[in-house]
């Protein structure tokens, strides 16, 4: 008898896949009910309470009520706060009242764009490892996401010359994210003007990822598409505050571009989410730009730094493991191959047996079947813990 499909498998949904991310939390999260002494570095979310300065704006403003709808763009406040970090961080002027959007995260402004701007038959170059969201969010506008592997050899290097390669008359955008998830890697300028001119040459869109512009290591700096000649034209930028304000379960995202493609983009955000929430909107705007809001997030950082220093130094002397050193994020890719492991079968062996939980890397792109990513957003006591019994387990291997 023919094996019937499952409602996921038919249609539009049957080439988008599952979170790997997701499926990894929801193990960890099923072992910790159990009572496992479960660590997870599976998960992009800081260990930091939300700054103080914030969380008591937000809650004044429902105290007084400010809990019905707002407008679709988000409240007008916490727009103009979003254009004077824009402006503070890239040198791009963005006009609060027609081109930037809130949404419920990053994730939805990403969708939000594809959906707008992506039409069926458009391909988008993705440079691979990347967020699992960019190719799912392509395919369920109808485009063809059209992947670029970036060698590890390189430290995961933006490469122009290949992106180039893979433009054809379809098409539509490419996608960057500096500093990069699952990498940490940051492009460089050079790197970054060259796919600028790419898209200035071919008449393409670049959707730009900043969502971890703020966390960067030693002398690295970060640079945004949209600070190039002529590139805000052709920029969706895209940022929020899960990552550098510690705001994960706020749902708080926000989009930047032109008034006629952010027109497009409120059409679909309209549909999809209507609005965030009004009071959590209000909240941000009232502390997002405080000096101990500045404070807060600066302190946070240096911690990240710290961590990412503790992660090196343990890995660094595991035998069987090899990595690649992060720039910026709070992700490290460590290739497990020299243990005889995928990164599947390690990851899931680690947590099954370790209670310690990280993503396979093939969830960011097929190549990287024997790397897996490791969240350093955990406090140091858990990395300290959960550094011990990865080494334990490579030492099973060795």
């Amino acid at each position: 008898m023919e094996e019937k499909q499952s409602f996921a498998e038919k249609g539009k949904l049957a080439h988008v896949y599952a979170s790997g991310i997701r499926a990894v939390m929801n193990r960890a999260a099923e072992l910790k009910r159990e009572g496992k002494p479960v660590i997870s570095f599976s998960a992009g979310e800081p260990d930091f309470d939300t700054p103080a300065d914030i969380r008591h704006a937000a809650s004044a403003a429902m105290e007084n009520h400010m809990t019905h709808y707002s407008s679709a763009r988000g409240e007008l406040c916490l727009r103009e706060e979003i254009a004077k970090k824009i402006l503070r961080d890239t040198g791009v002027d963005y006009d609060p009242e027609t081109e930037i959007l809130v949404t419920s995260g990053g994730s939805e402004a990403i969708f939000n764009t594809m959906e707008a701007l992506v039409n069926r038959g458009d391909e988008v170059i993705i440079p691979v490892p990347a967020f699992g969201n960019y190719e799912n969010s392509v395919i369920l506008a109808g485009g063809t996401p059209v992947t670029v592997p970036l060698d590890p050899g390189r430290q995961f290097a933006l490469d122009p010359d290949e992106i180039e390669n893979r433009i054809t008359d379809r098409t539509r955008m490419i996608v960057l994210n500096s500093p990069n998830n699952p990498t940490g890697a940051i492009y460089s300028r050079a790197s970054m003007e060259a796919v600028a001119a790419l898209a200035r040459r071919y008449d393409l869109w670049i959707f730009s990822d900043e969502i971890y512009s703020s966390i960067v290591y030693e002398d690295m700096k970060f640079c945004s598409p949209a600070s190039f000649a002529d590139m805000k034209e052709r920029t969706i930028m895209m940022n929020g505050f899960s990552k550098a304000y510690a705001m994960t379960g706020w749902r708080l995202g926000y989009a930047a571009c032109p008034k006629e493609i952010m027109d497009a983009l409120v059409k679909v955000h309209q549909y999809l989410t209507c609005t965030s929430p009004t009071f959590l909107q209000i909240g941000a705007a009232e502390g997002m730009n405080t000096e101990g809001t500045r404070e807060e997030t600066e302190r946070m950082k240096k911690a990240f730094a710290q961590r990412r220093q503790m992660i090196l130094s343990e890995l660094g002397t595991m035998q069987g493991l090899s990595f690649v050193k992060p720039a910026g994020a709070f992700y490290i890719m460590v290739d497990v191959g020299g243990l005889g492991l995928t990164g599947k079968e390690f990851s899931s062996r680690l947590l099954e047996t370790k209670y310690t939980a990280v993503v396979p890397a093939d969830a960011f792109g097929s190549w990287y079947k024997n790397w897996v990513r490791i969240s350093y957003a955990a406090s140091e006591e858990k990395i300290r813990e959960g550094m011990a019994r990865i080494r334990s387990m490579a030492a099973e291997y060795c």
